[in-house]
């Protein structure tokens, strides 16, 4: 455990390491055609780099309520469970039993490194699955997310359901073991099932003209109908009771640094719904997992639209946050649109790293 450094230094520390990356990966961009020897080799160890480091540096943070939130309800957990504790839980029973099976073999350090594996992992795997040569920039841009941190170290179980969902997608050629994985992932945790129906109702239809016109449509029904659709969702019991308490509860300031219609981050949600038009609609760019996936985010961010108000909102807007760098950094992947197009991922890397930056050090709206 890296019980010699303050946990308030750690998502300091994070945050100015992968600066740093970026700045030197934006130079290589300046100097250096993508498929230049001495880039290639740079993205290659950086990729490697980060993927050894995030998980050890996550992993085996100390032990801390104040600076990484649900963590200590885990530790509480696992100490239960070591102690010889039954099974206490009957909702993401998966997981407890995980927690359970691990504190038989493991200490409470590598379990939460094993956590950390089992969320920054799929992200590399659903990575290679996508381009085995540049996955470098798809990875990076998911471990720069803006939610990245907070489901590393706060909402360990929601964040290791949704890498396993991302798991699941890179087996997307093997349906039967994707099918697998989003099932385990909604064992994990049940809210996961928001992402795994949308992402199914695409191989019914798959339009995204339909889709893209649906999330419009969720703004002015959202700001105009308001609670109704807390309550409609609420009286539909999705996933499980805690639904419920989410979205009919009091609405929390404590928790948020503003309440009602999230302007903010309905204007973030849009940069992955531009970026999806933009390479579909006017770069004619129709990769069909492309589509499934684009299509998929503007369910569930549909969703969170039409839920905005409610208490803890933050974590339907993460069932489809956890999707955006893939939403927006796939296309560049896969085929050319710019005579500059290195200089572009770059750039493109660079603002919305920029943001989670500015989020973290100017203007807190998420716990």
């Amino acid at each position: 455990m890296l019980s010699f450094l303050d946990p308030s230094l750690f998502h300091d520390i994070y945050l100015n390491l992968c600066l740093g990356i970026v700045i030197f990966m934006v130079l290589h961009a300046l100097f250096l055609d993508i498929n230049d020897p001495k880039n290639l080799q740079f993205i290659k160890i950086c990729g490697y780099f980060l993927l050894v480091f995030s998980v050890l540096f996550i992993g085996l943070r100390p032990v801390s309520g104040a600076y990484f939130g649900d963590m200590i309800t885990y530790a509480r957990y696992f100490d239960y469970y070591e102690q010889g504790g039954s099974v206490i839980t009957e909702k993401d029973w998966l997981f407890h039993y995980f927690m359970k099976f691990s504190s038989y073999f493991v200490s409470q350090s590598a379990f939460f490194t094993i956590c950390a594996a089992l969320y920054i992992y799929p992200m590399y795997r659903l990575s290679r699955s996508i381009s085995n040569i540049y996955w470098f920039f798809a990875f990076l841009l998911l471990l720069v997310s803006f939610s990245f941190w907070t489901y590393a170290t706060n909402g360990i179980r929601n964040g290791i359901a949704t890498s396993l969902f991302l798991l699941a997608l890179s087996f997307r050629n093997k349906k039967v073991l994707m099918y697998a994985i989003f099932l385990v992932s909604y064992y994990v945790h049940q809210t996961l099932l928001l992402p795994i129906l949308a992402f199914t109702l695409t191989f019914l239809t798959n339009n995204p003209k339909a889709y893209l016109i649906g999330w419009f449509a969720a703004i002015p029904l959202s700001i105009a109908l308001g609670g109704f659709w807390e309550n409609l969702f609420a009286s539909m019991g999705f996933a499980d009771d805690r639904l419920s308490g989410y979205l009919l509860g009091d609405a929390n300031p404590e928790s948020f640094k503003s309440i009602g219609f999230r302007w903010d981050f309905l204007i973030y949600s849009a940069f992955a719904v531009y970026a999806g038009w933009y390479f579909i609609f006017k770069k004619k760019f129709r990769d069909p997992f492309y589509l499934q996936l684009f299509n998929t985010y503007l369910i569930a961010n549909s969703f969170w639209i039409l839920v905005i108000r409610a208490n803890f909102s933050n974590r339907f807007a993460y069932l489809s946050w956890f999707m955006m760098a893939i939403v927006i950094i796939y296309p560049f992947l896969k085929q050319t649109f710019f005579k500059h197009q290195y200089l572009i991922i770059c750039k493109v890397i660079l603002a919305y790293f920029f943001f989670t930056f500015l989020m973290a050090y100017l203007y807190v709206g998420i716990k």
